[in-house]
């Protein structure tokens, strides 16, 4: 019986290790077939020269090195390399499973937001030629709605993994999002001018006003 024990951990790791790829997967697919939507509509994906001076020098450097970094976790994390157990934590079968539900929930709120902003949608803090205010689907309710899933999206992934990786890397990310808000708002304020403080009043930045 003491030999069934260790199987049986060996088979639920490897699981949670599919879970953890399949909801990399899944997300990567999901940008991939946004911004070919985006790219068809005749929109550009990178930034120009306006949308980096919005942003600040700064805290565009600070989100592109933030993203290779991700893209190299990743891979060194596929790799499973010695040092990825030193940084696990031990974590409850069924709190694991919560954060494959959670990572889910969080991919069905990112690709809401991706459905209601179609071909508007940008990388950058920069605006389409005919933009429009967003305020379907999830953004009724939430103005940054997209911040919000991809926080919780990173957070999911260190819960299934049981590792700390993902978790700094989430930490990062709301670095990025709290930093970068003021400077887009202060964009949609100067486009939207009233119509976009009357929205700003009835819902919230990155949760629902109650």
């Amino acid at each position: 019986m003491a030999g069934h024990a260790p199987a049986s951990a060996m088979n639920s790791e490897r699981t949670f290790r599919l879970a953890f790829w399949a909801l990399v997967g899944l997300t990567i697919l999901m940008r991939i077939w946004f911004a070919i939507r985006v790219r068809r509509a005749g929109e550009r994906l990178l930034p120009d020269k306006a949308a980096i001076r919005r942003e600040g020098w700064r805290i565009y450097a600070f989100r592109l090195f933030v993203f290779l970094l991700l893209i190299a976790l990743i891979i060194l994390l596929a790799r499973n390399l010695n040092w990825r157990p030193k940084l696990s934590f031990p974590l409850p079968f069924w709190l694991r499973w919560a954060g494959v539900a959670w990572g889910l929930a969080s991919l069905a709120l990112w690709t809401w937001t991706h459905v209601a902003l179609g071909t508007l949608w940008s990388p950058q803090l920069q605006l389409r030629t005919n933009h429009r205010l967003v305020t379907c689907g999830p953004y009724s309710q939430i103005r940054h709605p997209m911040y919000t899933a991809v926080v919780a999206w990173v957070t999911s992934l260190g819960l299934v993994i049981a590792n700390w990786v993902p978790i700094l890397f989430a930490a990062s990310v709301v670095v990025i999002f709290v930093t970068r808000v003021p400077h887009e708002e202060q964009m949609m304020l100067e486009r939207f001018g009233d119509e976009y403080r009357e929205y700003m009043k009835r819902t919230g930045r990155f949760l629902p006003k109650w």
